[in-house]
């Protein structure tokens, strides 16, 4: 339990440390984009994949249950809602954990095994800031943005599939999925990825800026990297939910 603290209370530490860097100049927008080109641009096919196949899925699953007790037309409302509420933006985060966690934590571990970051501080640069700061931005500018291609990659399968079912419309499908759809059942749960875009981003920045066991850090860095912002994704993901379910009353969360 000590050691549970210990880390708790260092990542923590590590945490507000990128917050309190993100104010200060001088502000690393190059490396910012070229970040947010690596985390999200080339994230794109892998979410988009992911949530097509789980749209196609989900739809053949549910179908026959709904159909069976007469309520084939709530197809689409189920699809958008299970996919905007929860589905897109917890899937979205653990692909995002595990693609681009692992690889923030083996890059720095390697830059701190090979001393790369010790030649940047000699030079002046702020190693934190030019190399943790905008990669946990990056992350949480991106996640959002990841979380709507998954959102309606799996409902546009969701389409396919229930079209080659029962011959439904587009217009139709969409009209359906969206009628029961408002915005407390969309907005806040795509943002509350920004929040498993800063666990992902520190957990795996700390795990690979802070890493001292030579080329051995390199790949424990890369695995406790996805481990552990896995774990807070879904540990936070609960407490997310909650505090939304409180803030909007009412709505289907």
């Amino acid at each position: 339990m000590t050691k549970v603290f210990e880390f708790v209370g260092k990542v923590s530490q590590f945490g507000f440390q990128v917050i309190a860097d993100l104010f200060r100049t001088p502000f690393e927008g190059d490396q910012l984009v070229r970040e947010l080109a690596e985390i999200g641009s080339q994230s794109v096919p892998l979410i988009v994949a992911s949530g097509f196949a789980l749209g196609a899925v989900m739809t053949l699953h549910t179908r026959s249950t709904l159909v069976t007790f007469g309520a084939a037309a709530e197809i689409p409302t189920v699809q958008s809602l299970a996919f905007f509420v929860e589905i897109g933006p917890l899937v979205a985060g653990l692909l995002l954990a595990g693609r681009v966690g692992s690889g923030i934590g083996a890059v720095l571990a390697n830059m701190r095994v090979t001393e790369q970051i010790d030649a940047i501080e000699s030079l002046s640069v702020d190693s934190f800031k030019f190399l943790v700061v905008p990669r946990v931005l990056a992350c949480v500018i991106a996640l959002p943005l990841l979380t709507l291609f998954m959102d309606f990659s799996g409902l546009l399968a969701g389409f396919v599939a229930e079209h080659a079912a029962s011959q439904i419309s587009f217009h139709l499908y969409i009209t359906r999925a969206f009628a029961s759809v408002d915005w407390p059942n969309f907005i806040p749960p795509t943002l509350k990825t920004a929040v498993f875009g800063f666990l992902i981003g520190t957990v795996s920045a700390y795990f690979g800026y802070t890493t001292n066991e030579g080329a051995r850090g390199v790949g424990k860095a890369a695995t406790n990297s996805v481990v552990v912002s896995s774990l807070l994704i879904i540990v936070s993901d609960v407490v997310l939910v909650k505090c939304i379910a409180f803030a909007f009353p009412g709505t289907a969360l």
